[in-house]
């Protein structure tokens, strides 16, 4: 952080931001220098940010950038999402999308979908007029390779979503709910990323 700090002053860069950081390391790097935004996955079904990540965001006043926010297009298209997929792509090997655990997911899709029917808007809209709607210091970042799926994204701006209506859809994946870690050690997220005490550093 004293490094990015030194590149802002050089007028390098405009902004430093964090990405899958525990909540001590975002205080830590912003007490070096203001951390513009943390990006972490944020979606309907990957909610573990919400207890520690959020308000400690919120209390620094530190924007997040949630990716992801289609739960890797299983909320667009449920399990169909897993179905043909190429050989590198990495849901090929996510506990979340192995036949098992997506057996019992797909309930949730379901439910989403009978819901966003109601509305008169897809799943995947349904899915980001949650995101949208967890506030103004949030801005989701869902990925598309087709014009067609950027401007149905687009349309997500204009769902509506009452409280109960959010309560309803947050009941969905509650706790114990979902089947399947994130990422299953194939990769640490902010759980897993907590930064060194300074004590502990060697110099060479």
């Amino acid at each position: 952080m004293g490094e990015l700090k030194k590149l802002v002053e050089e007028g390098k860069g405009k902004h430093v931001g964090l990405s899958e950081a525990s909540p001590s390391t975002i205080r830590r790097a912003h007490a070096v220098h203001p951390v513009t935004a943390v990006q972490m996955e944020w979606s309907l079904w990957s909610r573990d940010i919400e207890a520690e990540i959020v308000p400690t965001c919120r209390e620094l006043g530190i924007g997040i950038v949630a990716y992801s926010p289609l739960g890797r297009g299983f909320l667009s298209y449920g399990p169909a999402s897993a179905e043909n997929l190429a050989k590198d792509d990495i849901r090929q090997v996510l506990p979340r999308f192995q036949a098992e655990n997506m057996e019992h997911n797909k309930r949730i899709f379901e439910r989403v979908s009978e819901i966003a029917e109601s509305k008169g808007c897809t799943p995947a809209q349904l899915a980001l007029a949650w995101v949208h709607h967890q506030g103004n210091d949030v801005c989701p970042i869902p990925g598309t390779t087709k014009v067609a799926n950027f401007d149905k994204n687009i349309g997500a701006l204009s769902v509506s979503l009452a409280r109960e209506e959010m309560a309803e859809l947050e009941a969905l994946v509650a706790d114990g709910n979902v089947k399947g870690d994130r990422y299953g050690g194939l990769t640490p997220t902010w759980q897993e990323s907590e930064t060194p005490p300074i004590s502990s550093w060697k110099q060479e």
